[in-house]
């Protein structure tokens, strides 16, 4: 039975100035200690999934899971009861965090599970999970008390959402639904220093109309960015439209930037909008900015200082009113100094720059990405549960991440699909051996990158340069979208080299 005493402990912990994080944090830890349970955690309910805002003996990964309901009978049970939810220790339904709490040596099977649905108006805006080791472990509980700790998380966690979209709306009023869900597809996941004044920076610059220059190393992240720059801001109903500067040929390139009308050249059999035009009152992303040529960065710079473009063939202006994200991996100061980049362009596009760190940097948040990317594996793989062992979790947390968030993701999904497969089970733990991570880092000598070349004690000097190469073209070719004279431009190669060099080494 739950003494007074500890309630208004809870209460007074729920109502204290701390941040939503502490707060959340302090809850769990004074919800373990009330209900004596062994792992707990804190879900945000949004389109459909629950997403971790705190757990408490819960292996770490599981921050970065977001649980769709459909994939997870036990959570989408909880999300529909409106009540408390007493699970049977026999219970066929999988449970999320099986092999996901640390204390715990072997298997869980049998325990004892609850889940608290936390609800506002009749709305679910969130849950509060409880496991305990021994299946009778809450038998002593009555469901009112429990009643009375998912009413003050209920409003704990609505105290928090309300003020963060009051903070992030920048005005007093309140929406009725202070949970604005964000696509799963364009979440930034990341708890670290770093991350954390990320997301506060851009939080400020969303709802200016101020460009943005994205910076940062290939595979960080920053289309995200651009995302999240334009699902804050006013113009989030309004288009946001992509383009990658480095995938243009020259021939093609000021069409696809403003349009053309029929007839302005050979192949242009219909007038046809540019991404300015087709980004009218809405968010353009130009992606890899410093790949274009300088004759182009002129034209852009007429665009960005009177607000008209000029479709090819086409005398007559339109006027556009488009926002300006950039996004590169060079360092443009550098380009500009270099001759290679128009300074008039670089102080009109870097107005607000926004540095998004590597993955080397972020150690803490492999983990939480990790986890991110193995809940994804699961739904699409039909798999129970998807997890990783304590060594492949080492090896994950120790390597140095050259290719950023992308080489993660890609590496944890080759894992899956291997570990799958040497698997006849719905439960499959990914070991050290399907990462494939033991590899040396040698300096690319291309915009600060390193490139990954396993290590290899049978073959020459000369086999392990070609094979260097041939990693290099490749990763280039992968980055460029397989345009071969963005990748001569990157590798600072003649064109007639670079294409000679991969034909040697079999890559055309």
């Amino acid at each position: 039975m739950l003494a007074i005493s500890d309630i208004t402990n809870l209460a007074l912990d729920l109502t204290s100035g701390l941040s939503n994080q502490d707060r959340f944090d302090r809850l769990l830890t004074t919800v373990r200690t009330l209900l004596k349970c062994d792992a707990s955690a804190l879900l945000l309910y949004q389109d459909q999934r629950f997403v971790p805002l705190a757990i408490n003996g819960l292996a770490g990964e599981v921050l970065g899971r977001r649980f769709a309901l459909a994939d997870h009978p036990r959570l989408e049970a909880i999300a529909r009861a409106g009540d408390v939810v007493r699970f049977p220790a026999d219970s066929s339904l999988p449970d999320p965090y099986d092999g996901l709490i640390p204390s715990l040596h072997g298997e869980l099977k049998v325990h004892a599970c609850i889940g608290l649905p936390l609800l506002v108006e009749q709305r679910l805006i969130g849950a509060v999970t409880i496991d305990g080791f021994d299946a009778l472990q809450f038998n002593q509980f009555s469901d009112d008390e429990l009643r009375i700790v998912t009413a003050l998380a209920a409003a704990s966690l609505n105290n928090a959402l309300q003020l963060q979209a009051l903070e992030r709306a920048g005005r007093i009023a309140v929406s009725n639904s202070p949970t604005k869900s964000a696509n799963e597809s364009n979440e930034m996941i990341g708890r670290c220093e770093a991350m954390v004044a990320l997301k506060r920076d851009l939080t400020v610059v969303a709802t200016s109309e101020l460009s943005v220059l994205v910076l940062g190393e290939t595979g960080v992240g920053k289309e995200l960015v651009a995302q999240q720059v334009h699902q804050l801001s006013n113009r989030a109903g309004q288009p946001l439209v992509y383009l990658n500067c480095a995938a243009l040929p020259d021939s093609v390139a000021e069409s696809e930037l403003f349009g053309h009308v029929k007839g302005a050249f050979t192949g242009a059999i219909s007038h046809r909008q540019g991404k300015f035009e087709l980004a009218d009152e809405g968010t353009l992303f130009l992606d890899e900015i410093g790949e274009l040529s300088l004759e182009l960065q002129a034209k852009l710079l007429r665009v960005l200082q009177y607000g008209d473009v000029q479709r090819v063939g086409e005398d007559k202006a339109v006027n556009v009113d488009v926002r300006i994200v950039a996004a590169t991996n060079r360092d443009l100061k550098q380009e500009v100094a270099a001759g290679r980049f128009r300074a008039d362009l670089y102080h009109r596009l870097s107005v607000f720059p926004v540095l998004v760190p590597p993955l080397r940097e972020r150690h803490d948040d492999v983990v939480l990405l990790a986890g991110y990317f193995l809940e994804r594996c699961s739904a699409k793989l039909g798999l129970e549960q998807l997890r990783l062992s304590a060594g492949a979790l080492t090896q994950l947390q120790q390597y140095q991440w050259p290719g950023n968030v992308r080489e993660l993701e890609h590496c944890i999904n080759r894992a899956a699909v291997l570990a799958r497969a040497e698997s006849n089970k719905l439960d499959v733990l990914i070991e050290s051996h399907h990462l494939a991570l033991t590899v040396h880092e040698v300096d690319s000598g291309v915009d600060n990158r390193v490139i990954a070349v396993p290590v290899s004690t049978n073959e020459g000097l000369k086999d392990a340069t070609e094979r260097y190469q041939r990693q290099l073209i490749e990763q280039a070719l992968q980055h460029n979208n397989h345009n071969w004279a963005a990748v001569a431009r990157q590798l600072q190669l003649d064109s007639g080299n670079l294409h000679r060099l991969a034909k040697r080494l079999g890559l055309k």
